[in-house]
């Protein structure tokens, strides 16, 4: 640490001593200033004099004055710009007692704001000037008393000036401060939400296979004693349920690697594309669906892909977990406008679960619209059944304008 830094550290943990030390140097400063007058006014040349004990007094009282400057600034101002005064009348020769006022009209500018310093200051300079120029001993023109002028506006100017760059170094230091946390609470909320994304998928991937692997193990339970072979092709469907189950679990958490990996996932995530190897798992479990696409071949950016990919697949799955064993499914596929539209009807009797009934499958649904700023439509059908209905916007945009794809 610099010589300097160090002063200014020491200065801050001991703001009195330092006021002190100040007050003593002001003090020697204006007690060698009485003692020196110019002999000639045409000349650079000086002599000695010596100062009266009143002027001594009012010096040392001013200079005391100052120790408390930081603590009471207007207060020490009143009181040094009154010991100027008198000094002005009575002293002479005069002593420059008006250097504790000028130390004094300093602190006041450096610690208030721009207008009580204009007033503080016109106030001062007009009260000491006025004052040394209409009851002092020398001409009203005399040079002392413009120098009275001069520095008492050179204190409130500085004053001023230490003050507005204080304030504008605080202010950039706030702005920083500032920036700092809003990028923390920026990469907080992506955390959050990337979070919520994993959750989502782990709670798709989980809650279809899991349903398939339930249904096929019922199924091969029920018919093992009397039809064994049926028993073996059951069972192998739930082998390949647990197998993809697995690996779509492995793409998904294999999300939370660091980049550089190299045991990072590199399949892509599921799009309609798949969407016959999807429905054909539900067929396998014994769920009768039918499905009509008219997209027209649309490609879709990768979330809005995603989205809906994993909409027909919680459906379905919810189809199969609460329509009953005998519920048919209906799910279409159409390219409306700017728009795809699908939709997942059943004819089940069951009774699917709604987001106040404690399940996250609709919940999770409506989150992923909501993120692509579609809409999603759910509830029961009349004459029986349920309707899943979500339209995603094509080309979609993020409430930030960037593309999630």
């Amino acid at each position: 640490m610099s010589t300097l830094a160090r002063a200014r550290c020491q200065a801050k943990a001991h703001p009195l001593a330092m006021d002190a030390v100040l007050a003593t140097a002001v003090l020697v400063c204006m007690v060698a200033g009485s003692f020196v007058e110019p002999r000639h006014r045409d000349s650079v040349s000086w002599a000695l004099r010596t100062p009266d004990p009143l002027s001594l007094l009012l010096m040392t009282l001013g200079a005391a004055a100052l120790v408390f400057r930081r603590r009471a600034p207007m207060a020490v101002l009143a009181v040094t710009g009154a010991l100027s005064v008198i000094e002005s009348v009575t002293g002479d020769p005069r002593a420059p007692v008006a250097m504790s006022a000028v130390i004094a009209l300093y602190t006041v500018a450096s610690t208030t704001d721009r207008p009580t310093t204009w007033r503080v200051g016109l106030l001062t300079m007009t009260v000491l000037t006025g004052a040394a120029m209409a009851a002092g001993p020398l001409p009203w023109y005399a040079q002392e008393n413009l120098g009275i002028f001069a520095w008492t506006g050179i204190g409130a100017t500085a004053g001023d000036a230490v003050r507005s760059r204080r304030a504008f170094v605080q202010a950039i230091r706030e702005r920083a401060e500032k920036a700092e946390r809003t990028r923390e609470e920026e990469a907080r909320r992506r955390v959050a939400e990337e979070r919520l994304r994993i959750a989502r998928d782990l709670h798709d991937v989980v809650a279809h296979h899991i349903a398939l692997v339930n249904v096929q193990a019922g199924v091969a339970a029920h018919v093992m004693d009397k039809r064994p072979d049926q028993a073996k092709e059951a069972l192998a469907h739930v082998r390949e349920a647990s197998r993809s189950a697995l690996n779509e679990l492995r793409a998904t958490v294999g999300l939370l690697r660091q980049s550089g990996d190299p045991e990072a996932p590199t399949e892509p995530a599921p799009g309609l594309d798949r969407l016959d190897e999807l429905t054909g798992t539900f067929r396998s479990a014994g769920l009768h669906i039918e499905v009509a696409r008219a997209d027209q071949g649309t490609s879709l950016p990768a979330a809005v892909d995603l989205a809906a990919y994993r909409i027909i697949q919680e459906a379905l799955t919810n189809v199969q977990k609460h329509a009953g064993p005998q519920a048919k499914a209906e799910v279409s596929v159409v390219r409306v406008g700017p728009n795809i539209e699908i939709t997942v009807l059943d004819d089940g009797t069951g009774e699917h679960e709604t987001q106040d009934g404690g399940g996250h499958g609709l919940l999770g649904m409506r989150e992923r619209v909501t993120a692509l700023r579609g809409t999603l439509t759910t509830g029961p059908r009349y004459g029986g059944g349920f309707r899943v209905h979500a339209i995603l916007p094509v080309k979609n945009r993020t409430p930030t304008g960037e593309d999630p794809a």
